[in-house]
């Protein structure tokens, strides 16, 4: 009977596992303290923006959000990467709690995070439906979605909002400062201004957080 291979020496993790370091090239001009400051100041600025121009926007929305839970409807949020996490902060946020922790949980969900039927119905019909088939099943009329895109231009996303038309769910949306069909299909669309991926990224967890702050405020224990 053979017995097990000798176990390698000598070789890096990286290397055992077929992970080479060439692979990982060292770029020629890293970040610096300057660059540093300036994407801080970057994002300060952004933030100054949307509070002269996007509250009354931010301000619709947490009524149309109250509105919404106040007539016994549910919150339902989505996009994809980065705006995947804040979909899910929020609801998080909000089954959980922001900041009172007496009050009681608030219906939220953040659609895409069940992995058997994002996987299944990514496989089955496309990606486009990952959302929209979810929001068929779960959503009433009544109920509010809102769309996290900060192009403003993701197809699933869209179809979620097409299909919450469909079914008389409300549409909001959190974009930047590019025009694209998910602020069009949305009632209210906050739209931070910026065309910077990060920047606008930043701006929508401050907006996810005053949402929350705002509904919150409403449902005290």
């Amino acid at each position: 009977m053979r017995g097990a291979p000798p176990e390698r020496t000598g070789t890096a993790p990286q290397e055992r596992f077929g992970l080479s370091r060439a692979r990982l090239r060292l770029s020629q001009t890293p970040m610096d303290r300057t660059t540093l400051e300036s994407r801080v100041r970057e994002s300060i600025a952004c933030k100054e923006r949307l509070a002269l121009l996007c509250l009354d926007d931010v301000e619709r929305l947490g009524r149309m959000a109250v509105e919404c839970l106040r007539a016994g409807g549910k919150l339902m949020l989505c996009g994809n990467g980065g705006s995947s996490c804040d979909a899910a902060h929020a609801a998080g946020e909000l089954v959980g709690w922001f900041e009172d922790k007496q009050r009681d949980g608030i219906a939220a969900i953040a659609l895409g995070h069940e992995v058997p039927a994002l996987t299944a119905i990514g496989n089955d019909s496309g990606f486009d439906q990952v959302f929209a088939r979810p929001l068929r099943a779960l959503g009433r009329r009544g109920d509010l979605l809102i769309g996290i895109s900060t192009s403003a231009s993701s197809r699933n996303v869209i179809a979620a909002m097409e299909a919450a038309r469909t079914i008389g769910v409300r549409r909001a949306a959190l974009v930047g400062a590019r025009p694209g069909p998910v602020a069009d299909l949305a009632e209210v669309a906050v739209r931070v201004p910026s065309t910077s991926t990060p920047r606008v990224q930043e701006g929508h967890l401050l907006v996810v957080h005053l949402l929350c702050e705002w509904i919150e405020s409403h449902f005290h224990a």
